[in-house]
């Protein structure tokens, strides 16, 4: 089967399509993925804007699905008429999409694709529901099934087509997963595909929303995490900055007090060159990944773990991976350490893609599929 995935949560707008041969043991074939980022536009601003996130999505979604289906080879011209009449009811509240969406339609064959899955939360709503919206028109146009995909999930499940030897069962369950990114940091158990709980969760701001805010206090830029992992590179750190929640009994975590000691401690500096920022890099850097190791680790221990999953754009972090890996191979080596590749990390359709393979019988129609940005994986 092949799948159209779409994958607007936040600020990337993410399409790809995805080839899937066999059931039990399935093999993956990229067909294309295309990511059209949004940095540029927010950088200014130091973060993301949901109301203009969303803009940047309904001008990008058509330009990028034209050219996922080129580089797939399913891009086929055919003049047609509009006999759809759900279309104008779909698109009533994306309207610079449906100025380029109705003469896509009009131009261009219906594709060979048998599912379309869409990202439907959790993430920024107003970015979800236009990827929902445009998902029901391709969808309700082209008589084509579509499936909602919970974007936690999708960070999980990436790794599966990462590592084609993962999904003919080296993923050992149960399995703890950390999904790490700018709006999320959970430890979640994982008995098997689709059976999910959730053990603890940040209480104030994620991991990676912490290194953004840093790096903005810090006058380094955004986004903030691959910056402060660049000027970390090679810097010995002296625990200069607590670690919050480290020490508790349970999985929950929080980030707000780190941002605050840095602000602090920064007020204190006059000198601040460049030697300067790259040791608070280092410390900012450290201290997250001692909060997210020791606490990980510990639900390894636990709940007798056999894997352990990496998930989300902070995942790409080299250093937090590497350390992972040194904790795992001296105090657990039998531990089964799973993390994407670092272009699979951060948001992408192709995430969404495989995530709606494994749910493929829970397709709906698409008058039912609704955006949530309060989503759950449980």
């Amino acid at each position: 089967m092949k799948i159209l995935a779409i994958e607007t949560s936040c600020d990337d707008t993410g399409i790809a399509i995805l080839e899937v041969k066999g059931d039990k043991n399935p093999v993956f074939t990229v067909l294309s993925n295309i990511i059209a980022s949004q940095i540029e536009v927010h950088q200014k601003y130091g973060g993301v804007f949901p109301a203009m996130a969303k803009r940047e999505h309904q001008k990008n979604l058509v330009p990028t699905l034209v050219e996922v289906l080129k580089r797939a080879g399913m891009l086929k011209e055919k003049t047609s008429e509009l006999k759809n009449k759900n279309l104008d009811t779909i698109l009533e509240r994306e309207q610079e999409l449906q100025k380029q969406l109705i003469p896509f339609f009009k131009k261009h064959a219906k594709p060979d694709i048998d599912l379309i899955a869409i990202t439907n939360g959790p993430g920024l709503e107003p970015c979800l529901w236009t990827g929902v919206n445009f998902a029901k028109a391709l969808s309700a146009f082209w008589n084509i099934p579509a499936i909602p995909v919970n974007h936690i999930e999708s960070h999980i499940l990436v790794n599966l087509l990462d590592d084609p030897s993962a999904s003919s069962g080296q993923v050992k369950f149960p399995a703890i997963a950390l999904v790490v990114s700018g709006g999320h940091t959970q430890i979640i158990l994982v008995r098997g595909i689709g059976k999910y709980k959730i053990l603890g969760e940040t209480r104030d701001d994620a991991a990676g929303e912490c290194f953004d805010k840093c790096a903005k206090l810090l006058g380094l830029g955004y986004p903030g995490g691959p910056i402060i992992s660049k000027l970390a590179e090679g810097i010995e750190t002296h625990r200069a900055l607590p670690r919050p929640m480290v020490g508790t009994k349970d999985y929950d975590f929080s980030f707000s007090g780190l941002k605050t000691a840095v602000l602090y401690a920064d007020r204190k500096i006059s000198n601040k060159n460049a030697q300067y920022k790259k040791q608070m890099s280092a410390e900012v850097q450290q201290a997250i990944i001692d909060v997210l190791i020791k606490k990980t680790i510990k639900a390894v221990k636990d709940f007798k773990a056999k894997s352990l999953i990496l998930g989300g754009g902070v995942s790409a972090n080299q250093e937090l991976r590497k350390q992972f890996q040194t904790k795992l191979e001296k105090e657990s080596p039998q531990i089964n350490f799973i993390a994407p590749k670092p272009s699979l990390s951060t948001d992408n359709g192709l995430m969404t893609a495989i995530t709606g393979f494994y749910h493929k019988k829970n397709t709906k129609k698409w008058q039912d599929i609704e955006a949530n940005g309060n989503l759950r994986v449980e």
